[in-house]
């Protein structure tokens, strides 16, 4: 039996809750994949934005430009968005994005105006610069990691045995953008990267510290920009919960930095104490 394991996919979010893009090749950096989450859309009140509330959200499809991004509405007019690599402000704003307040820059006025045009309410767009450091949990990181506007951690790992396991379950598959993963990988068996700690892909080494808790978010048909239901949580809750939380996927950090592409070999090099679901994570 083939037990290698080899990175499948990979997908970076660089304006947080907007449109994923998939990449054959990307940079590792601490804070996560480069470019990853590093725009988070806020607020009159400085509080980041989500499609948790605001599920057409998911109908701005991102594209990486060589001087920054370039946003488009899937289903109205509105022209395309030239998003700077860098901001052109230098408003420092505090934003708040779950219980962490970091500073942040506003990128300009011309992001804000379409995007609160785009959203139907008022908000700005937000740069997170180096220098603005926003630790993951120290509870769960095994060193101090900065992470960007992503929820927790800087990356998220999701085996694709795992996805095909839950579809067969589902009545309606579902696709991975629903779980908005950095890393898909294919081999092994459903759900093996909950065990993981220790593990490389293409030779960086990385650390699975937390399983990943999910939310409503991933009800959000990311193709239609509509809640479609209570699946997958529905089904995941029979047989992924614990103490409440329903959990899909494995939150990651590491120290290092490098190039990573799809085709790359990940070697799992020590694993947790072992479990099942009913026992705990």
């Amino acid at each position: 039996m083939n037990t290698s394991l080899i990175l499948s996919d990979i997908y970076i979010y660089p304006v947080k809750s907007l449109g994923a893009i998939r990449v054959s090749q990307a940079e590792v950096e601490e804070r996560g994949i480069r470019f990853d989450r590093r725009w988070v859309v806020i607020d009159d009140t400085n509080r980041f934005v989500t499609q948790r509330q605001h599920p057409t959200m998911a109908l701005i499809e991102v594209t990486l430009t060589d001087h920054g991004l370039e946003l488009r509405h899937r289903t109205r007019d509105l022209g395309a968005l030239t998003v700077p690599a860098l901001p052109e402000t230098f408003d420092l704003v505090p934003v708040t994005v779950w219980d962490d307040t970091i500073e942040a820059v506003v990128v300009n006025d011309t992001c804000n105006r379409w995007l609160t045009e785009a959203l139907g309410f008022s908000v700005r767009l937000m740069y997170l610069p180096d220098t603005s450091p926003r630790l993951a949990d120290p509870d769960y990181a095994p060193f101090d990691v900065n992470v960007s506007f992503a929820d927790g951690f800087p990356f998220l790992l999701i085996g694709q045995s795992s996805l095909d396991d839950l579809n067969t379950r589902l009545l309606d598959a579902v696709s991975m953008v629903r779980f908005r993963p950095n890393f898909v990988f294919e081999g092994g068996e459903p759900y093996d990267e909950d065990q993981w700690y220790e593990f490389t892909i293409g030779g960086i080494r990385f650390y699975g510290v937390k399983p990943c808790a999910r939310c409503i978010l991933t009800t959000v048909d990311p193709e239609k920009g509509e809640i479609s239901g209570k699946e997958p949580l529905r089904t995941l809750s029979s047989y992924r919960k614990r103490n409440n939380k329903i959990f899909f996927g494995q939150n990651v950090v590491t120290q290092e930095s490098g190039r990573i592409k799809v085709g790359d070999e990940v070697v799992v090099v020590s694993r947790k104490v072992r479990y099942t679901m009913s026992e705990g994570i």
